[in-house]
């Protein structure tokens, strides 16, 4: 298989659990922006039609399976809640990349019963917007003297 197809699927299959994956090793892997935000937003949303086709019964496993007994009041499950009453889906999915994964942001959507076209739409823009942020705000990161030569 060819070099740069395994490096594209790697990146590819990391963007499907953490978001900032895609452009970090997108630009190490020397992606221009647009190939960035390719492999990005393919990653995380594969991962959101993935878990929105299998959400409640995904969720019910991993709940099962990463926690004992968690109280259902806790300061995260307060803080989801409180954005998703202050800004809604679109709340949710702007702040996926940013500090949920694409899974985790996707199942919180599920969780509350969004429509999966609706969770379709609000991530897609989202991965769409944050890779380009992220994609050329490493870019401009890395062309600073300092860290070029850190780097380079």
């Amino acid at each position: 298989m060819n070099e740069s197809l395994i490096t594209f699927f790697g990146i590819y299959l990391l963007s499907m659990f953490k978001f900032i994956a895609g452009p970090l090793l997108g630009h190490a892997a020397g992606y221009n922006i647009w190939e960035i935000i390719l492999v990005t937003v393919s990653g995380m949303m594969s991962s959101v039609f993935i878990f929105t086709l299998v959400g409640s019964q995904a969720k019910k496993i991993l709940i099962s399976l990463t926690t004992t007994k968690r109280s259902l009041f806790s300061k995260k499950n307060r803080s989801i809640v409180r954005i998703r009453a202050k800004y809604g889906e679109i709340g949710i999915a702007f702040f996926t990349p940013l500090v949920l994964t694409p899974i985790g942001g996707t199942l919180i959507l599920v969780s509350f019963g969004t429509k999966k076209s609706k969770i379709y739409f609000h991530m897609l823009w989202s991965a769409l917007l944050w890779s380009t942020v992220f994609g050329l705000t490493i870019d401009q990161i890395l062309q600073i003297p300092f860290f070029s030569q850190l780097l380079g």
